[in-house]
């Protein structure tokens, strides 16, 4: 089987980093994009099994990004996590992602939360 993987959108390198580093020792393969067109241009021939996708980013922002996979069927089994600093306007996204993590996320939150994903985790 083939090693899940997993874009990490979010424009601030330390963070991207520190995403990155949680998700491959929960198992998945990464890609950090830094720029929303950028993610836009990536999805037209990707279709990762989670994404980690940061709410505010420079060119296309967040929800943008959010919505162009949710009307495309190809993202249907895709994981979203968002990250925020703010929690109130993530919260907006609830019902459209799989989990909301408000910014500081701790690594270890982040790759148990991960680990849970991967397509043969139990629960």
């Amino acid at each position: 089987m083939d090693t899940p993987f997993a874009f990490v959108i979010e424009d601030d390198d330390m963070l991207a980093t520190f995403f990155e580093s949680a998700l491959q020792d929960a198992g998945f393969k990464t890609q950090i994009i830094h720029d929303g067109d950028e993610a836009l241009v990536e999805l037209k021939t990707a279709v990762p099994h989670l994404i980690l996708l940061d709410l505010q980013l420079p060119g296309a922002n967040g929800e943008t990004i959010l919505k162009t996979i949710r009307s495309d069927q190809r993202f249907d089994d895709t994981r979203i996590f968002m990250t925020s600093v703010e929690g109130t306007r993530a919260g907006f996204y609830q019902g459209m992602v799989d989990m909301i993590l408000v910014k500081p996320v701790s690594y270890q939150q982040l790759r148990t939360i991960a680990q849970r994903m991967l397509p043969n985790a139990t629960p």
